[in-house]
């Protein structure tokens, strides 16, 4: 476990450079935005085309994976559900709370992260952990506050919501390019390349400066939930790949890692928002951020054994 502690160390010490940035406002919450937003629209989008162009399609639909994962999720989902409903929460605070318990930042540091550490092959795994995430869980959330807040479903918006995210768009137009079997030009594959490598520290010193303006807010719920998102979700996970479905040992123990990574940040921009529930997202971020420093490479050396 040491060895891959000392392999994450770096990860983790962009991320707290971020952090100490913003508090020492060097790098201010506008700066944190516009860096946020060249990650997400430029730098990880072309990882994520590079990523699924290049990949063989086997690799990026695996029925077994897909069931597995889903399974192990959504029960960690009910369970995230059931405890905020026996709190008295609303249907749609509850939604969130769920949500918050299985959604982990697979885009800006699970992408850059567990492909350097576990290797290559780890690309097909992360970015279907990462289709399953956005397409049907953040669907699910935005299905249910909308319900819950005027009592219909409207699936324009949701749609139009998911045309517009540019990991999905780019992972869509990646998948088109490897189903047309299309040969990658070295010009624009050495600019995807050149690009995408700026996914990787930039997401994770955004990662740490978004950290910087956050405050500890209704640490009780919010222990629950990191606790849940950090424990319970790979478990879950693991006991669905490893135990129920056939999943292929590597691919499982990538989907495990996966499922190990603390709440992501899109997270509180849904709850922001929706104006659910806020704060406590917020605060569950920070904690499981700052704890997954230790769990990660604990569930990292665990895989590879």
């Amino acid at each position: 476990m040491w060895d891959i502690f000392l392999k994450t160390l770096p990860f983790f010490g962009l991320i707290g450079l971020g952090w100490a940035a913003g508090r020492l406002r060097m790098f201010p919450p506008e700066a944190t935005a516009w860096l946020t937003k060249f990650v997400f629209y430029f730098a990880l989008s072309a990882m994520l085309f590079r990523f699924t162009a290049t990949l063989p399609l086997e690799e990026l639909f695996d029925p077994a994976f897909f069931a597995a994962y889903l399974t192990g999720s959504f029960l960690v989902w009910l369970i995230g559900f059931a405890v905020a409903r026996a709190r008295a929460r609303p249907l749609a605070e509850a939604a969130m709370e769920a949500h918050t318990t299985m959604t982990g930042n697979t885009g800006f540091l699970g992408v850059p992260m567990l492909v350097v550490l576990l290797g290559p092959k780890a690309a097909g795994p992360v970015l279907m952990v990462l289709a399953a995430d956005m397409i049907v869980f953040s669907t699910l959330i935005t299905l249910i506050v909308t319900y819950a807040r005027h009592g219909r479903v409207a699936f324009a918006p949701l749609a139009l919501g998911l045309a517009k995210n540019p990991m999905i768009v780019s992972m869509v137009a990646g998948l088109a390019w490897a189903l047309l079997h299309l040969p990658m030009p070295g010009p624009l594959a050495e600019f995807m390349t050149l690009l995408g490598a700026a996914a990787t520290p930039g997401a994770l010193f955004a990662i740490g400066a978004s950290l910087a303006g956050r405050r500890a807010e209704k640490a009780g719920p919010a222990a629950w939930l990191s606790a849940a998102k950090l424990f319970l979700h790979p478990a879950a996970v693991a006991v669905a790949a490893l135990l129920i479905f056939p999943v292929e040992p590597f691919a499982a123990g990538v989907m495990i890692a996966a499922a190990a990574l603390p709440v992501a940040g899109n997270v509180y921009i849904l709850a922001a928002h929706f104006g659910v529930a806020p704060q406590r997202v917020s605060s569950a971020i920070l904690f499981s951020t700052a704890v997954s420093i230790l769990t990660i490479p604990a569930v990292i050396a665990w895989v590879h054994q």
